[in-house]
């Protein structure tokens, strides 16, 4: 019987095998391929969980921000709430300030008027006076003057005395 190399590679094939049945290599490749396929399991599980739990944050960041707007609205809203009532108040008291400094003005305006008029009378005053002197002084003579300063001297001591 002559051998070639197809009967060598048969018995090589042969040998092969039965040290690989011999040495459990199928089991070994199955518990390898099954701790990869838990391995891979546990990684979706794992991603799994972490996407919800991305989604969970998520959820709650778009909250958060939705409060935030919300929150911010409300500020604006009251500091132009706050900017009117500060503005009207500021009117308020400029409408007050102007009404006080016509009323004031108005009132110097009336003491300056009687301020006026009593110098018009005081200057009226002088003016018939130093008429009046002059008048008396035409029309009087030495003799009337003498009579009329004699009478203002008794009228002087009587009131003295």
């Amino acid at each position: 019987m002559a051998f070639d190399a197809t009967f060598f590679a048969l018995v090589g094939l042969v040998v092969f095998l039965a040290l690989v049945i011999y040495l459990k290599v199928p089991g070994m490749v199955g518990k390898s391929l099954d701790a990869r396929a838990d391995q891979i399991r546990n990684e979706l599980a794992e991603a799994k969980r972490l996407r919800e739990e991305a989604q969970h944050l998520l959820a709650e960041y778009q909250r958060k921000r939705k409060e935030a707007e919300a929150e911010a609205a409300n500020i604006v809203a009251a500091a132009e709430r706050e900017a009117q009532m500060l503005t009207a108040e500021a009117k308020q008291k400029t409408e007050e300030f102007v009404a006080r400094r016509n009323a004031l003005s108005e009132q110097k305006i009336k003491q300056a008027e009687a301020d006026a008029v009593n110098a018009v009378r005081s200057a009226a005053v002088d003016l018939v006076i130093a008429a009046a002197e002059a008048v008396i002084a035409k029309k009087s003579d030495a003799a009337v003057q003498s009579d009329l300063f004699n009478r203002s001297l008794n009228d002087v001591k009587t009131r003295l005395n």
